[in-house]
């Protein structure tokens, strides 16, 4: 395993920080939350300016050719400032899926409107009582060459402001398919619901639509959809990194500041302690998670990998998170102070895509050799 990052995988970072750090402010994240704006659209804009939206997306259709090291590097900085961007749902779910699995046509149409910010992409995979990602109970009955679709999705990110979402569904034969469908397609219901971190999210009904390209048939269905979760799922870790690493920087200035009996908070030993141990949980979400990238980025089967980075993610980022709440005492509750941010979008990232519980009852499952079907809610 190489731990070193190239030249561009740096610059690629470092880029990211830099326009994250001048556009997405705390004052400007709470501008965005007053104006009641779902996303920053001139972040984005500037994001597709500087090449950053096309990092993954190949050269022939407008891109830099990168790939799911380079976004994660960008989302590490996304967690970093928590910005309001659809970078995850479109770069990770949804552009690298294309990529990997869609025709010339699909690839042309899409991510090269990626690439240059004219589009936000997403994919619908959440389902009401459904704790597991890799199954789904949205259903696909083939109507001579097409087929129509029928089921709900919740918890939709973006997928009004998207140009097209990917939705994994089950044939009549029992195996899964993936198919491209715009937002505006008739049959297509999109309800907003209101997420713990800002993020626009919708309930998704589809009640026989059938304008809907196939993006991976049965052959290819499920492979597309594993590879789809797995990244998601890193990518999401990805983020949980930035935020706790950020959280417990914003905890360490705030505890060396705050003055109590004299003396700054930071010099008890009860502060120090928990602090201490927040960094070794964020190493710890820092070495799982770059282990199951590398292993996904060189094609090598990495599900045991993805479980364990999902899992420290989820659990020790929210140990990380709520340390920070807690040594901040009161104002760390204030909504109108900004570690709350770091708070809610963890939470988000931990819930979804499957949580600790689910993670680590597979990972048992996979350590025990058994048919990993497991149902945890």
């Amino acid at each position: 395993m190489e731990f070193s990052f190239t030249e561009d995988q740096l610059a690629i970072k470092d880029l990211s920080a830099q326009v994250l750090a001048d556009l997405s402010t705390d004052e400007r994240l709470k501008e965005l939350t007053e104006k009641g704006e779902l996303y920053d659209k001139d972040l984005w804009q500037q994001f597709a300016e500087s090449g950053l939206l096309g990092m993954a997306v190949p050269e022939s259709y407008g891109g830099s050719g990168f790939g799911l090291v380079e976004i994660c590097l960008m989302l590490e900085e996304q967690g970093r400032y928590v910005a309001a961007l659809p970078l995850l749902p479109s770069l990770a779910l949804a552009g690298l899926t294309l990529a990997e699995y869609g025709s010339e046509e699909q690839k042309t149409q899409y991510l090269t409107a990626l690439a240059t910010g004219e589009s936000i992409l997403t994919a619908a995979l959440a389902e009401e009582g459904l704790s597991n990602p890799h199954k789904t109970v949205l259903t696909a009955e083939q109507s001579g060459d097409q087929y129509v679709l029928n089921g709900t999705r919740v918890c939709v990110p973006y997928a009004k402001e998207s140009a097209v979402i990917l939705v994994p569904a089950t044939g009549e034969d029992g195996k899964t398919l993936i198919f491209l469908v715009a937002p505006e397609a008739e049959g297509v219901e999109l309800e907003y619901q209101e997420s713990t971190n800002g993020e626009p999210l919708y309930t998704m009904t589809l009640s026989n639509v059938s304008q809907a390209q196939v993006l991976a048939g049965a052959d290819k269905g499920e492979e597309a959809y594993k590879f789809m979760v797995d990244r998601g799922n890193v990518c999401l870790a990805a983020t949980q990194v930035g935020i706790a690493e950020e959280a417990l920087k914003r905890t360490v200035e705030y505890t060396t500041d705050r003055k109590q009996f004299g003396k700054s908070i930071s010099q008890f030993q009860g502060t120090t302690l928990r602090c201490a141990d927040a960094y070794m949980d964020i190493e710890g979400m820092r070495s799982t998670y770059w282990q199951a990238v590398w292993k996904l980025s060189e094609n090598m089967p990495a599900e045991p990998e993805v479980r364990a980075a999902k899992y420290w993610a989820c659990v020790a980022g929210g140990r990380v998170v709520h340390t920070a709440q807690h040594l901040h005492g009161g104002i760390g509750a204030d909504i109108d102070y900004p570690l709350h941010r770091y708070f809610l979008w963890a939470k988000r990232n931990e819930l979804n895509l499957g949580g600790g519980s689910l993670q680590l009852a597979k990972l048992g499952a996979l350590l025990a050799d058994k048919e990993s079907v497991v149902n945890v809610l």
